[in-house]
């Protein structure tokens, strides 16, 4: 009889570790959730404040490619340097204006259905193509040192323009060019472009919200 009570006793005892060991799986699990749910959230934010942000510039955009196209249209050719100048600006603009559309579609497409890969990946698209955005965007800067160009100033017999405007030009012209070609995906690692990235707030609102999803992930693995 005695044997029996111990065996009850035993068995009381083992049902109470697993029922206590399902509590607190549901009670991880549970948290978990939670905790994915709120950094998820976090990442929401981020991304409709980028969104909006984008929107903004996109708006902006138009306006400043409206104000171009009536200052080419204003001059009539009358100075080739002054159109042409424009007419780079302008189309370089369009590019980035498309970029923005291009993210701004990206970034309301993301699902937040805890599926975090899915999430990582967005992103990277994102990443990548701000820095094609970023690329094409650098390639207007030396239009900013030709506007002012006439062919009175360039044929004067003091030089004055070939001593002075000319190699402004240039510098800016070869700075352009080592930008371009440095801003790629495999150099995104480099510390400078990294800074460069980072000093407007469409990166650093990715890597934010990669950091918020790397969260999730470490507490997964620490389960």
């Amino acid at each position: 009889m005695e044997s029996n009570e111990l065996a009850d006793i035993w068995k009381e005892y083992d049902r109470k570790i697993d029922e206590a060991k399902i509590l607190n799986l549901q009670s991880w699990a549970l948290n978990l959730h939670c905790f994915e749910t709120i950094q998820l959230q976090k990442v929401a934010s981020r991304f409709s404040k980028l969104a909006a942000f984008k929107f903004r510039a996109v708006i902006l955009g138009i306006i400043w490619l409206a104000f171009l196209g009536t200052l080419v249209y204003a001059n009539h050719m009358k100075n080739i340097y002054f159109t042409i100048t424009l007419a780079g600006i302008f189309l370089i603009s369009l590019l980035s204006i498309f970029f923005y559309c291009k993210h701004i579609i990206l970034l309301k497409s993301i699902r937040y259905d805890h599926n975090i890969q899915e999430t990582q990946k967005r992103i990277s698209l994102i990443e990548i193509s701000t820095l094609q955005s970023l690329r094409i965007s650098w390639l207007q800067l030396p239009f900013y040192t030709t506007w002012f160009w006439n062919d009175e100033w360039i044929n004067h017999p003091s030089h004055n323009f070939w001593m002075s405007a000319f190699p402004i030009t240039i510098c800016f012209l070869v700075l352009t060019v080592y930008l371009f070609l440095q801003l790629r995906p495999e150099n995104i690692g480099q510390k400078w472009v990294k800074m460069l990235l980072m000093a407007g707030p469409e990166y650093k609102s990715l890597v934010i919200a990669n950091e918020f999803l790397a969260e999730i992930e470490k507490v997964k693995q620490n389960l």
